[in-house]
Order: C-alpha cells, then structure tokens, then sequence
C-alpha cells in the first residue's frame, strides 16, 4: 500500500500518517528569522491550539501547513504528503478571519455556490447542521453578524469533508453564548476524527477545549502539552487579600515575592512561597478575606512567552 492509499477525504476515517509533521521547519525573510526551528507532530483527531504574542511566527507556520509558503529549511507534511497536495486534494480547509463571503448572497446560497467548485462535497442541508446555521439559512450574508459570519465560513470548509481543519481566531466577533455554541459544534465535529488546529487570542478557549496547547515564542515552541502540564511549567502561586493602604514594597521585598499588585481595596502577590506570604499577611498586617490560586494559562503564558530571543 502506497502513502497515497491510506488517505481518506472522509474525517471519520483515521489515515496512516499524523495530520501535521514540520521537522526543523524554518522560514526567513531576508534577515528576519521569523521561524527558527519548529519540531512538531500531530496526530489525527485531536483539537491543538496554537497560542503566541504577535510576532512569534504563528501565521507563518499556519501558511506553511496550507502551502502558501515554503520553508528556507526543514520539511512540512500534511497527512503524509506535501501541504499542497493536500489542499488540492479537499484534505485540508480553513476558517478565516476576515473576507470570502459575498454580501448579497444568502446563507444557503453561499454554501451551495462554494460546493459547486467541488467535484464531490458533503450536502449543503448537513453542513448548515453542522455549522449551527440551518435556521438562518435564507438570510442575507449582509444581514449576518460577524459570529454567524464566522459559521458559516465554518460551514464552507466542512463542504469537502476535510481531515484537517485549521481554524484561525475563529471566534472574533462571536459574543460568550455564540463562541460556546461554535465550539460546541468544533467539538462535536472534531468526535468524528477530524484534526482541528487553531489559532486564538482567546485563552481561556484553549484551555477549555484544546486536547493540546502549543506555545510559540520568537520562531521556536516554548512549551508543548495539555492545559494542566503548560500551567504547571509556571511555578508559584497568587495569595489575594483585601487590604486596603498595602504597603507594595514591604510585600515586594518578601523572600519569593515576584510581583504584586493593587486592584482597589485589593492585593494580588504573585509568589513562589504562597505559605510564606499567606502567613505574613495575616500575622503582620490587618489584611482580609485571604484566597490562593495556582497561576492560570495567562500565567503560563506571559512567562513562557517572555523574551527569549
């Protein structure tokens, strides 16, 4: 059996080969080196956030997994063949941001316009379904929200059924019911097989429905795992207290002390002896209404996304 022979466009089938392989994958522009040597491996059906500042080189790993660049170095592979194959092939689709969607169509006549470019495509009726749009299918795309917007870019992808999805802010425009009712659909989609790989500014989404995070940082991954294992790289914990008038530098100078902040009445002291600090402030100041927290992603990812140039 050829490498060929084991691809399916059909999500619900697993194929032979990871979804994603970049091996020692750079990308420079000029002497910009936006893209310094990315290791990284997919594997068919999981749901993987790519998370980074501005500037970390997300997008231009994303265009070398679509094909719209080619490494200077390092090789890329999609479901075991080269990225633009892959596309040609309908194996791969993409939700972007902005752009694509034509104003004076409908819902329904948008989908159906894309999947007569299509030799073979899933039905229009299931993918508006899918996509959670059905009830607006007769609605003018001009008339629709920047978050019905997004699903129905959703919608257009699912049409040639592809193995990997790669989703770029997927929810920008999309108010807290409509981003919950969008990954709901992700998930339930995602249950077939499918690989997603998604991009967001929207931490607390990555952390609640990625199978997986990656940070990039400066061209390089940073850190690489689950929700709990990449906020459990970040050491120390967060002791909140109200008290009003806090001396900031008295608790500054605390040994494992790392930051602190004042938020009205309230002080946040970021440290690494949580015991330490919780015991000075109630021995030693009038402070209240003590709480500890374990730091959280936007933790983990100031701190690992710092310079490291």
């Amino acid at each position: 059996m050829t490498s060929t022979d084991t691809l399916t466009t059909g999500s619900s089938i697993p194929t032979a080969h990871p979804a994603v392989r970049l091996s020692g994958v750079t990308k420079d522009f000029g002497s910009v080196h936006a893209v310094r040597g990315i290791d990284l491996e997919i594997r068919p059906g999981e749901i993987v956030a790519f998370l980074g500042p501005n500037g970390a080189g997300k997008t231009t790993t994303i265009d070398m997994i679509l094909g719209l660049s080619q490494p200077t170095s390092g090789t890329a592979a999609v479901l075991g063949i080269d990225p633009r194959q892959a596309i040609a092939r309908g194996l791969v689709s993409a939700v972007m941001q902005t752009g694509g969607l034509l104003k004076d169509l409908t819902v329904r006549e948008t989908v159906q316009y894309t999947a007569n470019l299509f030799a073979d495509t899933r039905p229009v009726a299931e993918v508006l379904e899918n996509a959670g749009i059905a009830a607006i299918a007769d609605r003018k795309v001009a008339m629709c929200s920047g978050g019905e917007q997004q699903r129905l870019r959703f919608a257009m992808a699912l049409l040639s059924d592809p193995a990997l999805l790669l989703l770029d802010e997927p929810t920008t425009g999309m108010d807290v019911e409509g981003r919950r009712a969008f990954w709901s659909a992700i998930r339930a989609d995602a249950e077939t097989g499918r690989t997603v790989l998604f991009a967001t500014h929207y931490l607390e989404e990555a952390d609640q429905y990625a199978d997986r995070i990656v940070l990039i940082s400066h061209g390089r991954i940073v850190a690489d795992g689950t929700g709990p294992q990449i906020k459990a790289l970040t050491s120390g914990r967060t002791v909140r207290a109200t008290l009003p008038g806090a001396d900031t530098g008295v608790l500054a100078a605390l040994d494992g002390v790392t930051g602190v902040e004042v938020r009205g009445d309230a002080v946040l002291v970021h440290t690494k002896d949580s015991d330490a600090t919780a015991r000075f402030l109630l021995t030693r100041t009038p402070a209240r209404d003590l709480e500890i927290t374990s730091h959280g992603l936007e933790d983990a990812f100031i701190s690992l996304t710092g310079d490291t140039r």
